[in-house]
Order: C-alpha cells, then sequence, then structure tokens
C-alpha cells in the first residue's frame, strides 16, 4: 500500500487581482487595489479582445471602498458579462486589463 499524508496547511496558492463585475459595478479585490494605489481610475474597453482596462489615474471615477459604479460603462460598451474574472497588471501603465468572456 502506499499512503499519502494528509497535510491541512499545505501551501497557500498565490494571491491574485480579481475584478467582479455586476449588473451596476465593478469590485476590486484587495491586491488589485494595492497593485493600482490610487482612489482615481479611468475605464476603458477593447471590443475587439472584450478587455477592460482600469488604468490609474490623478482624476476620474472614484474608487468607493472597493466598488466603481460602472453602470454608464457598461451600457455604453454593451457589457452585460457578470462575474469573477483574473486582471492582469501592467506596471509601465499602471493598469488592470481585464479579458471578459
Amino acid at each position: 500500500m502506499a499512503f499519502e499524508v494528509y497535510k491541512p496547511r499545505g501551501e497557500k496558492a498565490e494571491k491574485a487581482p480579481l475584478v467582479s463585475l455586476s449588473k451596476n459595478s465593478i469590485v476590486l479585490n484587495k491586491l488589485s487595489r494595492e497593485k493600482l494605489q490610487t482612489e482615481n481610475v479611468e475605464l476603458a474597453f477593447d471590443t475587439d479582445t472584450r478587455t477592460i482596462r482600469i488604468k490609474a489615474v490623478a482624476e476620474g471615477q472614484a474608487i468607493k471602498k472597493t466598488k466603481l459604479f460602472a453602470r454608464g460603462f457598461f451600457n455604453h460598451f454593451g457589457i452585460t458579462t457578470k462575474g469573477k474574472f483574473p486582471a492582469v497588471f501592467n506596471n509601465e501603465e499602471n493598469a488592470l486589463y481585464v479579458k471578459i468572456e
């Protein structure tokens, strides 16, 4: 018999920036907010790749605690997708990229 040892507190998976989309808002997890290091962002959308860019800016849309109110953004681009999506942080642009399906 080959026994495998149970380790209840194994290696923790590395946390990743996550972005949640709901009907009216975009919610950034703690790591996403730490990466951006800002209270204001600019939202942009690439319709070809279905990618949302959330870029840190000096003046722009305010992040309220963890949330961006994005109903107008969603309506403008016809975004109806909901759920949690991984985000990729770009250091050069100081922006998160979220590919939605």
